[in-house]
């Protein structure tokens, strides 16, 4: 079943928090490993549960959800950077730290 549209229905927008959504989640991807993609990742993650919201409310007159989609991966992405980058540190401490960096005693201390 076709339903065909009315001629005073507003056109399609397409929703600008769906915009904001993508590039604060490409933001997040690109300061992921920077630790700062946690924040704008946050953000966007936020801003995307209300953009649906918005969507639906809008009944098919706002457009933009493969954007929400795909600003919502990135954004995951970017708190995965961030957190990869949090595992790489520590384990590059626990190293220096395991090859001498410690407390060296003297040879004629028992």
């Amino acid at each position: 079943m076709s339903v065909t549209r009315h001629p005073l229905d507003p056109d399609p927008v397409r929703a600008g928090k769906a915009s904001a959504v993508l590039g604060l989640g490409v933001v997040a991807v690109v300061t992921g490993p920077l630790l700062g993609g946690i924040i704008p990742a946050a953000l966007a993650l936020m801003l995307a549960r209300e953009s649906r919201r918005d969507l639906v409310a809008a009944q098919g007159f706002l457009i933009g959800v493969k954007r929400i989609r795909i600003g919502v991966s990135l954004a995951w992405a970017g708190i995965v950077l961030a957190l990869a980058m949090v595992v790489v540190g520590i384990i590059v401490a626990l190293l220096h730290y395991a090859n001498g960096s410690g407390v060296n005693f003297g040879p004629t201390v028992n």
